[in-house]
């Protein structure tokens, strides 16, 4: 275990929900303003890994975002999507103004989370609304916000309601009606979709190419070429990066041993894990879980 120079233990906490009392929807929707209020009680600076959706769009200044170790400037017009699971680690919020919109999964009726693609593991993190687009999702974020603060207005039942829908469609355009940060793409082929869901289930028992193929019942050149198109990573790179990605959650908010997270993933012995992780991230699984944490405690 990992400790700070005091000799406590320090890993990234999992933070679960708080729902606010009397909103039973399992939602929550609050300022910036608010936040760096929370923040005197609670450290939003260390690294953390919520068990909710968290959405954020500025209305001025600027934040730099850290989600699964990549950084994201936020500027007014973005939006931030976490979803449950990913590691996190918030920025500077002094020179920021904007609305933050936390929710649980069951807070979206089963039709809608599936239309709204929540629980995909591939969607982008930062998205920009299409400029038609802009105004509907400020709209439907202040009608939210509207609603959530308006407690006592209504019958409970039907605030709740209420709430749920407002969320429904918010999340809906979102998925939608924007499009990821820089040049849209386009919309991905079969073969690069059934082999993203295939990696997403077996990636702790095969890296090779070769299998997902034989799996799918497609040639490792037409899943090598459809992933180029979609991602602009070779198939291989594709299962290697979501490999690692694992590992490094695993290094960083666990204490599990190298070894035991090396048996997780599929690999054969430790000393194996170790050269796959040190050659694609330039780091020891050591050093990498050493430098992670040496952050969280600063």
């Amino acid at each position: 275990m990992a400790k700070n120079r005091h000799g406590f233990a320090l890993e990234i906490p999992k933070i679960p929900f708080a729902a606010p009392a009397g909103t039973p929807a399992g939602i929550e929707v609050m300022s910036l303003v608010d936040l760096r209020r929370r923040a005197t009680e609670h450290s939003f600076a260390r690294p953390q890994r919520p068990d909710f959706h968290h959405l954020l769009t500025l209305t001025a200044g600027e934040v730099m975002h850290t989600v699964d170790f990549t950084g994201h400037a936020l500027r007014p017009g973005s939006w931030l999507w976490v979803r449950p699971g990913q590691v996190q680690q918030w920025g500077d919020l002094t020179r920021a103004e904007g609305t933050v919109i936390l929710f649980q999964q069951d807070a979206l009726d089963p039709a809608t989370a599936t239309a709204a693609r929540v629980d995909d593991p591939h969607a982008p993190v930062v998205s920009t609304p299409a400029a038609d687009d802009d105004e509907a999702l400020n709209l439907a974020a202040e009608h939210l916000s509207r609603e959530f603060h308006a407690l006592g207005r209504l019958p409970l039942q039907v605030h709740t309601a209420a709430l749920r829908h407002l969320l429904a469609v918010l999340v809906l355009r979102l998925a939608h009606l924007t499009v990821p940060a820089g040049s849209p793409a386009p919309d991905p082929d079969e073969a690069y979709v059934r082999f993203r869901d295939a990696v997403e289930r077996h990636f702790t028992r095969t890296r090779r190419v070769e299998d997902y193929a034989h799996l799918l019942g497609y040639s490792a050149r037409t899943l090598s070429r459809a992933t180029l198109t979609t991602t602009g990573v070779s198939a291989k790179e594709f299962v290697d990066r979501r490999v690692v990605l694992e590992a490094k959650r695993l290094l960083a908010h666990s204490d599990r041993a190298a070894a035991e997270i090396s048996r997780q993933l599929g690999f054969v012995n430790p000393s194996q894990f170790s050269k796959y992780f040190t050659h694609r991230t330039g780091r020891s699984p050591i050093d990498f879980r050493d430098a992670v944490r040496g952050r969280a405690e600063d």
